[in-house]
């Protein structure tokens, strides 16, 4: 029997414009598949409610982007509702979100990582860090380098501003060097990509914006250090229970050796994305990409 596959895009993050793009992505590939393919563009919790009472998918593709995608809240309502769904379970998702919580795994699990301080930015802005600049500034939860700032003196600081002064930030010691990202499929990690932004960091515009970036795969970087950056990413993947694809991104240079800097269980899936570059580089296509995820879809058993 065919499948139906309800792929879940848009959102109410401040990432829903980039995840309507791979969910059209996704759509058109699964189609290509042979699925029978619902579209749903999340902006009201009843309606999704709704329709999937009226669709009944067998399968939701979760292409959300940033919180109440990325980070558990979705996949704990498919659990309840006992719907197989994509991508890692809640606690990954959750874990992996929380750029304070994976540090510590990392650092538990011998990974290194930067010097770091985790508080709110109406702290930050009254008491300032104890992290020597340059710093980098991001928030605890939120994905796509949304919200990060490179600080490199004080007037820089004073540049540091949320919404929500009560936004939990994560400061950490900046990290001269190369920056690599590794895709782990199935628990295997395969290659390192190196990321070189045309200028300044690789934020938001940089990631989403074609001619921004480039992507060197493999990465022009030792052997040894690119066996420890892949074996950094299972390690990970595997500490957080994460299912069918994460990706983790490190800091190298010679004198600091490989940083881990974090963790993403649910990696963009747009023509510039990072996972179906690497995905292709080992011989899977997008389609058979997007399959594998509909594939090892699941929900956590009730019972």
């Amino acid at each position: 029997m065919t499948k139906k596959v309800m792929v879940l895009m848009g959102g109410f993050s401040s990432e829903r414009e980039v995840s309507l793009i791979s969910g059209k992505s996704v759509s058109n590939a699964l189609q290509k598949k042979g699925y029978i393919v619902v579209e749903h563009d999340l902006t009201d919790t009843k309606k999704l409610l709704a329709d999937i009472d009226t669709e009944k998918p067998d399968v939701v593709f979760n292409a959300l982007h940033g919180n109440w995608g990325e980070d558990g809240t979705i996949s704990a309502l498919f659990d309840l509702l006992q719907i197989p769904y994509t991508h890692s379970g809640m606690l990954a998702s959750a874990i992996g979100m929380n750029k304070y919580i994976s540090k510590l795994i990392a650092k538990n699990s011998g990974i290194r990582i930067a010097s770091s301080q985790k508080t709110t930015i109406k702290e930050f802005t009254s008491y300032g860090t104890t992290i020597d600049y340059p710093y980098v500034v991001k928030p605890v939860c939120d994905g796509s380098s949304v919200g990060v700032f490179i600080v490199r003196n004080q007037e820089e600081a004073l540049l540091v501003k949320y919404k929500d002064m009560n936004t939990e930030i994560l400061i950490e010691k900046y990290i001269e060097g190369q920056e690599l990202t590794v895709m782990c499929y199935k628990n295997q990690a395969y290659v390192v990509t190196e990321i070189k932004p045309k200028e300044d960091f690789y934020d938001y515009q940089h990631k989403y914006t074609t001619g921004f970036t480039e992507h060197i795969i493999p990465a022009k970087i030792p052997h040894e250090i690119s066996e420890i950056c892949k074996a950094y990413a299972q390690t990970m993947h595997n500490k957080l229970g994460c299912k069918t694809i994460s990706r983790s991104d490190f800091r190298y240079n010679t004198k600091d050796g490989v940083i881990f800097l974090e963790i993403n269980t649910h990696p963009g899936m747009t023509d510039l994305s990072l996972v179906p570059e690497q995905a292709k580089h080992i011989g899977i296509s997008y389609e058979d990409l997007c399959q594998t995820f509909v594939e090892e879809a699941s929900c956590r058993p009730l019972k």
